[in-house]
């Protein structure tokens, strides 16, 4: 899944936002020179030492607050990720209720996750307390652009750390946005500020000594980009990549079930997700079946215009993300691939690409070891449970995955101990959720967010030991 970028005017140093319906440019924001960015860190640095010592009483306080400045402006912020990157309106209403389930998840949890743990040993007294690090730089794709904003700054803030936000070019509108939705809640300024930079002073932020730690949702290349900077620099990394999610779907699978979930799974946020349903890998014996299903929920989708509110499908992002996807999906036919649906560039304007499905998918096509980062469904033929664990697992991803079989006790084995993958689901489609840990394995990424688990990512581990 990549960052993204909007059009960058390097002679201006100004980024504009462009509305992937009609190609015309939104609005035109200044980048920040060096010395106003650095004015930034030193705000976020002055800040965490104040914050650092408020209680979790009152940064829950200011969490609730924030989820109701959500809830309050929610069709506002579902309105601007339409015009910014094409989210169809009622998803982004769903968004939004998300951002403030997390804010209010860890208003309540977070307290609990970070008390000290007692252990028993010779001294007198020891355990392991959990300190706030310092400054998080958070670097954040425009695909969901403010829910993964939010399940970072939900856990890191309340943690006690400062945010800084490096948001994706295409989406500068959402990210003053949700500095306002801080700033609106009451946060004490600098907790939390938006950076309109490009990737090139990404990389400066990260050598200042102030920031402490990076965190990064992006393409798998990015996500080596900025481990490979952050270890020079010994800082503490999180990374939530692309995945390639294998749906398994067994001869005892509910067919019909199966091609309703595996549709609007593969069709989340008009395809652009890292967790989507992408390698639909079908056990012989019901391929036929399924298929038939498939095809006609996905012909019932509706694309359109995002502002509409029966719209299943917005544009693509951007209409260079659209051209590479449909790349992907000629360079597959021609080694062997068969498109059963779609497949073809709408004539006109707007960056659409229309729901498709490729069967016959085999290993050295795109659509087999690369991630389809649009409405694309590969489908892919195994001969038995054996050969469809084998298919699935065969990625250098490890986001997602999901299996389709009546016998449940048979799907959590699979699940918990057959699939390579941070998160298996089983007859369902995979999601995160704040209740529980999020993130990949393989070329997906490192470390996790959310939960217990993710507050506990930007903390220093320390032990205290008293003799």
């Amino acid at each position: 899944m990549a960052p993204g970028n909007g059009r960058i005017n390097a002679n201006e140093m100004a980024i504009e936002s462009v509305n992937p319906l009609n190609g015309k440019r939104i609005k035109k924001y200044p980048v920040l020179k060096p010395g106003q960015v650095s004015r930034k860190v030193k705000a976020a640095q002055d800040a965490f030492l104040n914050w650092k010592e408020t209680g979790f009483p009152e940064r829950s306080a200011l969490f609730k607050k924030a989820a109701s400045v959500l809830e309050k402006k929610k069709d506002a912020l579902a309105r601007l990720m339409a015009l910014e990157m094409g989210k169809p309106l009622a998803q982004g209403a769903s968004e939004i209720d998300k951002c403030a389930w997390v804010c209010k998840y860890y208003s309540e949890e977070a307290r609990g996750f970070l008390l000290p743990e007692k252990i028993a040993t010779d001294a007198s007294k020891s355990y392991v307390a959990f300190e706030p690090l310092g400054v998080v730089l958070a670097i954040m794709p425009w695909n969901f652009p403010f829910w993964q904003v939010f399940r970072f700054a939900a856990p890191s803030l309340m943690a006690g750390n400062t945010g800084l936000l490096k948001h994706a070019s295409n989406v500068p509108g959402c990210a003053l946005a949700i500095e306002d939705i801080f700033k609106e809640a009451g946060f004490p300024p600098g907790v939390f500020q938006s950076l309109l930079i490009d990737s090139g002073q990404a990389a400066a932020v990260m050598e200042d000594e102030r920031v402490k730690a990076v965190t990064l949702t992006g393409s798998t290349q990015a996500g080596k980009s900025v481990a490979s900077k952050a270890g020079s620099l010994l800082k503490k990394t999180v990374l939530e990549l692309g995945g390639s999610d294998p749906y398994l779907i067994l001869e005892d699978a509910d067919l019909e079930k199966a091609a309703e979930i595996c549709v609007n799974g593969r069709l989340v946020n008009s395809g652009q997700s890292c967790i989507a349903a992408k390698r639909f890998i079908v056990v012989k014996a019901v391929e036929k079946r399924f298929l038939e299903l498939f095809r006609n929920r996905m012909m019932d989708k509706k694309m359109g215009d995002p502002l509409q509110e029966d719209t299943d499908i917005g544009p693509q992002a951007r209409e260079d993300l659209r051209d590479q996807l449909h790349e992907q999906v000629l360079e597959s036919i021609v080694k062997g691939a068969r498109c059963l649906l779609g497949g073809k560039k709408p004539e006109g304007k707007g960056a659409f690409y229309p729901a498709t499905i490729l069967t016959n998918v085999k290993k050295g096509m795109p659509a087999y070891d690369e991630e389809l980062f649009g409405p694309v469904a590969a489908v892919i033929t195994a001969k038995d449970e054996d050969d469809a664990i084998k298919k699935a697992n065969d990625s250098s991803f490890g986001l997602g995955a999901a299996v389709f079989t009546k016998d449940k006790k048979r799907g959590e084995q699979l699940a918990a101990h057959r699939l390579e993958a941070g998160s298996c689901f089983v007859n369902g489609i995979v999601h995160s959720d704040p209740r529980l840990p999020f993130g990949g394995i393989k070329e997906s990424g490192y470390g996790r967010e959310l939960g217990g688990f993710g507050i506990r990512e930007f903390v220093n581990i320390k032990t205290v030991y008293v003799t």
